[in-house]
Formats: structure tokens, C-alpha cells, sequence
């Protein structure tokens, strides 16, 4: 799997109340990459690209679990115990 679709899936397995906990420390470091790209300390701007992204990301998860679109994922152990 690639990097991001792992992401996606870690992102996917995370309750409801830990998605909006890295919403809000993801959102945090949105502002500190835009706040450092004013003041060019930011090295990538590919930083500031990723980031708006995931927050994106946390947020169609979260809204496709209020929609009943989508549900948490259940934990890894309980998911190979299944395929067994």
C-alpha cells in the first residue's frame, strides 16, 4: 500500500472523539506552517499542501460517519481473527 492509503486507513480506524483531537492538533500545525510560510521558515511548501489535505480528509471521514455512510473501522486484531 502507498503512504497515503495507509494514512487514510490509520485516520479510519480512530473513534470519533480521537478524529477530532487530530483534527484540532492538525489544524494547529496549519497554522504554524502558514504562519512560518509569511515569515519564510517553512522549507517545503509541500507542507502547507498536505496538511490543508488531511484536514480534508478528517473531515469527509467525519462526515460520512454522521451521514451513516461510514463506520469506524474495527481494530486490526478483531479484523485478522475474521480473515482467519
Amino acid at each position: 500500500m502507498s503512504k497515503t492509503s495507509d494514512a487514510l486507513e490509520q485516520l479510519r480506524d480512530l473513534p470519533d472523539d480521537e478524529l477530532l483531537v487530530a483534527l484540532d492538533r492538525t489544524r494547529d500545525e496549519l497554522f504554524r506552517i502558514q504562519l512560518g510560510m509569511h515569515t519564510n521558515q517553512v522549507a517545503s511548501p509541500a507542507q502547507l499542501r498536505h496538511k490543508r489535505r488531511e484536514v480534508a480528509q478528517i473531515h469527509t471521514i467525519l462526515h460520512a460517519r454522521q451521514l451513516g455512510l461510514e463506520t469506524q473501522a474495527p481494530p486490526k486484531k478483531a479484523r485478522q481473527n475474521k480473515e482467519s
